[in-house]
Parts: structure tokens; sequence; C-alpha cells
């Protein structure tokens, strides 16, 4: 191997903003996950790498669990399969007790082959064709109705079958002081929309109002914005209560839990500012048994929290390509995992961790990936040490949606593994070949022949 050399450079300092902790550095050798070398895992398996641990998933699921079980009587999870909708990963949270609450066909599918009960599916989304429905129907699912299209074309639809109804809760939107607004989706409360469909709904025999169904945004940082809802929804309860003298049989609150990533532009790393579970929990159950439900009439609460439960079992594992220094003098890593199977980058300024034992220089860095897009920028600017090619490194905190939002762009996608509770290892998802991707093509005829 050539010797390392560079050309001596000299570059302005810019140190940034200083938070309350200093100048941060973010760097730890891993090279264990949940006792398995990472090493040996990407020697085995390749690079780059998706890793889930089996254990953090279980014991995410069982503390969201408890913050909430601890202060309310009746609570149940569903999995959100959009936000990892692997097999392996939606069984272990099915084991664990979870429902699944699912977007689109697709995932209903999906659900359905995982052996999920259909009374135990939520099939929300605003995307359900009139074959999704009738599905849904014939298996007792939960459907959430998104807007007054859906609501008629599933009218029509009980028009059709006899003896038969269906299990329906609306999604609601709200004003709860969180900016933007997402109003996007359901049937908004404050201009009476949501009573509005209420009403309708009433007035078919075929649709049992079972639930109210909201989801108020996404990596909420307040608590308080979720007890502002639960207070609406527990409102609209009690007025469909006082109407039809029935009662309301839960209250979904959706998701929108913050995981421990860190949103770019945040000030503050994102462990040391998120709310916890018992905050989350605090905030929606002491709102619901305040309100002035009998002991007998509270309503069963459901969650549909992703991210917040998986996004710390994933990790993404890599190997510097090459390095380099940009015009302006800051020293670049060129790495084999791009935007493209790293979507979140987007979003986090992730962890990056290298997977050996370095040296203690650091130096403010740009980490690049593979593709020829000048978008694949995985961090603008974190503190590591001086990586060589060849080197690996760890990509924390990844679990959630890097994995169904992920592109086959430019590089095919590679292996998925899972660690299980006792330390195995095991294949969930192959690396994709040639073939994955044009066994779908079709070549019309007069194209076959190549031709110069």
């Amino acid at each position: 191997m050539y010797p390392t050399y560079e050309s001596p450079t000299i570059k302005k300092l810019n140190a940034g903003m200083m938070n309350k902790f200093g100048s941060r550095t973010e760097y730890t050798p891993v090279k264990l996950i949940d006792n398995v070398a990472v090493a040996d895992l990407m020697d085995k398996y390749g690079s780059p790498l998706f890793v889930i641990s089996e254990r953090t998933i279980r014991q995410n699921y069982q503390k969201a669990l408890k913050a909430f079980k601890m202060r309310y009587p009746k609570v149940q999870f569903a999995w959100s399969y959009k936000t990892n909708y692997l097999d392996a990963v939606c069984k272990v949270f099915h084991q664990e007790g979870s429902w699944a609450e699912v977007v689109s066909g697709f995932e209903y599918q999906k659900a359905i082959r995982n052996g999920v009960p259909g009374n135990l599916i939520i099939f929300n989304g605003p995307d359900k064709s009139k074959e999704d429905l009738i599905l849904a129907v014939k298996n007792r699912s939960l459907i959430h109705i998104d807007h007054f299209d859906e609501l008629y074309m599933l009218i029509e639809i009980l028009e059709e079958m006899k003896d038969t109804k269906a299990r329906v809760a609306i999604r609601v939107n709200m004003d709860t002081g969180i900016y933007p607004q997402w109003d996007r989706f359901g049937f908004n409360y404050d201009n009476g929309q949501a009573w509005n469909a209420i009403v309708k709904i009433i007035a078919q025999e075929k649709l049992q109002l079972e639930g109210l169904h909201c989801h108020i945004g996404t990596y909420m940082l307040t608590a308080n914005a979720y007890a502002v809802a639960a207070r609406k929804m527990c409102e609209l309860a009690l007025k469909y209560s006082n109407t039809t003298g029935e009662n309301i049989k839960y209250i979904d609150m959706g998701g929108g839990f913050c995981s421990a990533n860190t949103l770019k532009g945040s000030y503050l790393q994102g462990a040391d500012i998120i709310p916890t579970f018992d905050d989350y929990a605090e905030a929606i159950t002491n709102t619901i048994l305040q309100f002035g439900f009998r002991p007998d009439e509270l309503p069963l609460l459901i969650l549909e929290t992703g991210r917040a439960l998986i996004d710390e079992a994933g990790y993404l594992l890599g190997t510097v390509l090459a390095t380099k220094r940009l015009a302006d003098g800051r020293r670049a890593t060129v790495l084999d995992t791009g935007v493209n199977i790293m979507f979140t980058s987007f979003w986090y300024n992730h962890r990056v961790s290298p997977a050996q034992d370095f040296s203690q220089h650091a130096e403010e860095t740009v980490l690049y990936g593979p593709l020829c897009m000048n978008i694949d920028c995985l961090r603008e600017s974190v503190l590591l040490p001086l990586l060589k090619k060849g080197d690996r490194i760890v990509v924390h905190e990844v679990g959630a949606y890097n994995m169904t939002q992920w592109m086959q762009f430019i590089t095919l996608r590679p292996n998925i593994v899972m660690i299980d509770t006792k330390g195995e290892v095991h294949l969930i998802r192959k690396q994709e070949t040639v073939n994955t991707i044009v066994d779908c093509e079709i070549v019309p005829e007069h194209l076959k022949k190549f031709v110069i």
C-alpha cells in the first residue's frame, strides 16, 4: 500500500456556535453491536449492511407500554408498518402484543401475510381502493375514514354487501398550537367538519363508529400538544355519546413521538431535548382520566408509535471509499452508504462512529455517499478522526423509515440482518442483484437485438 500523504493546507477556523456542552465531539469506536463484532458482520454480509437489534426493539416496546399502562387501565399499541415493514421486524412487535397499523393496500396485505387477524388491523391513509375497502370490511378491520369521498365510496360498497356492517373511525385534524398544522389528512375539528362526518356516519345503519383517530405531527418536541389533542378527542367522544347514547370504544392518538436523533439545524443534541415516554404518557392519560368519563366508559387508548420504538434498534455499517480535500480546504470522506439507502439523512444529523481504533487527532469532515449526485451528503460537518480508505463506520439510529423509504438508485440495496436476543445473527432481507431489478422489465421485441 502506498504511504498516505497530503499536501499541507491552511484553512480558516470556523468553530461555529458553542452549545452548553462546549465543543462536542461525536466519535467513539463501536466494535460490537449486541456483543457481535462489527468486523465479523461486515466480513460475512458485506458493506454497506443494515443491522437490527431485536433486544433493543423489545426493550423499547416494553418501556413505552409500561409508561402508559402504569397510568391508564386500557392501552393498546399498533405497529406502524410504514416505519419499518420488514416481516421480521413486524413479527417482533406482534409477539410483544402489538396490533398492525397500515396505510395502503400493500401494507394491509403484508399484515395479513404476517398472520395478524383482520380485526386487529387498523387501516389508515387517504388512498384506499374499492378492493381494499371490501377486503377490510370482510375481515372486520378498523377502517379509519380520511375524507368524505372515502366515506361515500364505503357507503356505496356496503349497499352491495348484504347483512354486513363496517367498523369505522374518523381521522381528526386540529389546531394543537404546533406549526405547521397537520390538516392534510382527516376531518377538521375546529371548523366542525369532524362532527359533520360523524353525523353522516350516524345516519348510516351499516356503519358502526367505534373510534376517533388523530395524528398531530411528527417528531413532536412538546408533549403538551398531545394534551390539547386528547382534550378535543374527548369532547368529540362525549358529544357522540350525548347524541346517540352509545360510547366511543377507543381513542387513537396516532404517533409522532421522537427518537433520539438530532434534527438538522438543532441547537442541542436530540437526546438532550426530546420528551420521554413518561412525558407523552402523562400528557395524554391525565387529560383523558380527568375529562369526566365513568370508569366503565373509559375508551381504549391506542398508540401507533413507530420511530421512537425502532430508530435506536437500527444501525448502518459502511466502508470508507476515499478521502480528499475540497476546494475550500475542508476534509471530505466518501463512504459506500448514500442517501439512497439512508433517506433520513435529509432530516437528521445522524451520529457516526468509527468501527476500529483511531488516532486522537480529529478534524471537521464532510461525509459523502457513493452516488454521482451532489445531493449525496450524509453530514455537512462532523468532527471525526482521520479515517482512511478501507476503514469502517457505524451510523446510529437508522431503524425508522430508511428500510421503507430507501431507493434503488445507482446502486443496489444491501443485506439486512437481525441480531436476536441470544446473539444469533439472521439474514432477514437479501441484498438485491441485477436480476431483482430487470426481472420486472419487458423489452419490446424490436429492441432486443444489439446494433451499433
